[in-house]
């Protein structure tokens, strides 16, 4: 009887967390570059070195998942898990973060992009960042049915999934692939980004794997440069908040040219470079000492630039 009452109360109290949940294609019509093919979605599990978290490959049918906050205060985050692009930690580096910001007033929306793979579409380095720019349409076009305001449209990622957002946050001036609309900017706000990949310049041979795969093993060196960010910074590139540790296997120099570089252009930005924390840990427990903090550093961060109240 008490477990009974127990598992009462706990689908009661995500029934609360989830009603505010929804989700939607991304592309209702067909999805642009799409190479059909008889292989479904796959969740498994990460091996232990890796985290052990839920991940997500092949998809074919990218959506995006809206938590709608029961106050909204007006400001959006669109969340890009990571995974090498190789897969998506939806859970661990997405849904997690948006009950995260679901309870803050936040209205957060979770990424399922397509994971760059030549079987299963064209053109496979723009796919990625193509659904990046399609949920920020979706996004501006409905901020009056979410409540939210249009400059007020973030985004964040982790690891790959912030190589992404920064892709989306430097190169924002072309639309790419099939389908484009000059009435929408997508432009993030502001960027947040944990762990991420920014450069394919530094720390090569440790990026060998994650760069083929986004780009192919013949990629030129301009190909290399333009995804590679710290170059692409402007003017134009949105304000910044970022989280590195000194035994992250993705160097945290990534971060510091990077920041260097959005100070030459006085963009309002913040670096934290933790000691230790390794890589991989979103907001969950895992004993990695301060570094599981963050989210606090995060929170002041949006509060000072009046993203939170």
């Amino acid at each position: 009887m008490k477990n009974l009452f127990f598992t009462f109360l706990f689908l009661l109290i995500n029934a609360g967390v989830f009603a505010q949940q929804d989700s939607l294609l991304l592309y209702p019509n067909g999805v642009p570059g799409a190479i059909p093919q008889a292989i479904p979605e796959k969740i498994g599990i990460n091996p232990d070195k890796f985290g052990g978290v839920e991940t997500l490959t092949d998809v074919q049918n990218p959506m995006l998942y809206v938590y709608l906050p029961k106050k909204p205060n007006g400001t959006s985050v669109l969340i890009c898990p990571g995974g090498g692009y190789f897969i998506l930690a939806m859970r661990h580096e997405g849904h997690d973060l948006a009950k995260w910001f679901m309870a803050r007033g936040v209205t957060a929306f979770v990424l399922k992009s397509r994971l760059p793979d030549e079987r299963l579409m064209t053109e496979k380095h723009i796919r990625p960042l193509q659904d990046a720019q399609q949920a920020l349409r979706i996004i501006r076009k409905n901020t009056a049915k979410w409540k939210i305001e249009p400059n007020k449209v973030g985004i964040m990622g982790f690891s790959a999934g912030g190589h992404l957002a920064v892709t989306a946050g430097t190169r924002f001036q072309t639309q790419v692939g099939e389908i484009t609309d000059n009435t929408l900017s997508v432009r993030p706000d502001f960027m947040l980004l944990i762990y991420p990949l920014i450069s394919f310049r530094i720390g090569e041979e440790a990026l060998k794997g994650i760069r083929e795969k986004l780009l192919g093993a013949e990629a030129s060196q301009t190909m290399i440069d333009d995804y590679s960010l710290e170059k692409q910074v402007s003017a134009e590139t949105p304000p910044t908040f970022m989280i590195f540790t000194g035994d992250d296997f993705l160097n945290p120099e990534q971060g510091i040219v990077f920041y260097q570089a959005l100070q030459k252009y006085k963009i309002p930005s913040e670096f934290h470079l933790y000691e230790k924390g390794g890589h991989g840990y979103g907001i969950t427990k895992r004993n990695r000492g301060r570094v599981e903090g963050w989210d606090k550093e995060m929170e002041g961060w949006m509060r000072d630039r009046k993203l939170l109240k």
